[in-house]
């Protein structure tokens, strides 16, 4: 699997919550396999007590992600410290079923799941994840959405690192509020404006 798929599991968490909306979706069991996508396999074991366990798990890769999108860096990388000493990995070299092109096998590395519980093996593969992207790629590819209020976490793969909505449809609205907010002003302007030359008028017919 590419490393962005990992990474794609700690994004998934994370904005099942929009703080500044006061919605939470990570409420059932069900939605807990869901997160899991095509790892149906992993999401077997997801109980009850997943529900929580993985809500402490969120707020912490959230804290990841606001971390990076303010710049601190350092912050950024001992608070995934801590969660990959928490929950570690089992890195496995995978592909014997798989085969390329010239009939070889497709080897590639793979991230093992967890055997103790849901949360355990969810948290590793997306922690360890990050980890990949971010010393790959660097910290800055980590963002939260600047559309309030979104706020949702996003992987900037852009060419120019330039991102800094977590969808077009964020992006689009976050444009179209700066529009409004430039006319606002403007019309204010001007307005101060058409005011400031009546005076004078006014004050140039007194004399």
């Amino acid at each position: 699997m590419e490393l962005t798929y990992y990474s794609d599991f700690a994004v998934r968490l994370v904005n099942t919550e929009e703080p500044l909306r006061g919605t939470d979706r990570l409420t059932s069991v069900d939605t807990v396999r869901e997160l899991f996508g095509a790892a149906r396999h992993a999401a077997r074991r997801v109980a009850e007590a997943d529900v929580t366990r993985l809500r402490g798990v969120r707020s912490r890769l959230r804290a990841v992600f606001t971390a990076a999108a303010e710049g601190d860096e350092v912050r950024a990388v001992d608070l995934l410290n801590s969660l990959l000493l928490e929950y570690p990995a089992s890195p496995q070299i995978s592909g014997h079923t798989e085969l390329d092109s010239s009939g070889r096998p497709n080897w590639h590395l793979h991230l093992a799941e967890h055997p103790s519980n849901a949360t355990a093996g969810y948290a590793a593969i997306a922690c360890m994840g990050l980890a990949f992207l971010l010393t790959d790629l660097g910290v800055d590819r980590l963002g939260i959405c600047e559309a309030d209020p979104c706020r949702n976490a996003y992987l900037d793969t852009s060419t120019n690192r330039s991102r800094r909505y977590c969808s077009d449809r964020c992006a689009t609205r976050a444009n179209v509020a700066a529009y409004r907010a430039r006319k606002r002003r403007e019309r204010a302007l001007s307005g101060l404006t058409d005011e400031g030359s009546q005076e004078s008028r006014a004050s140039s017919a007194e004399r």
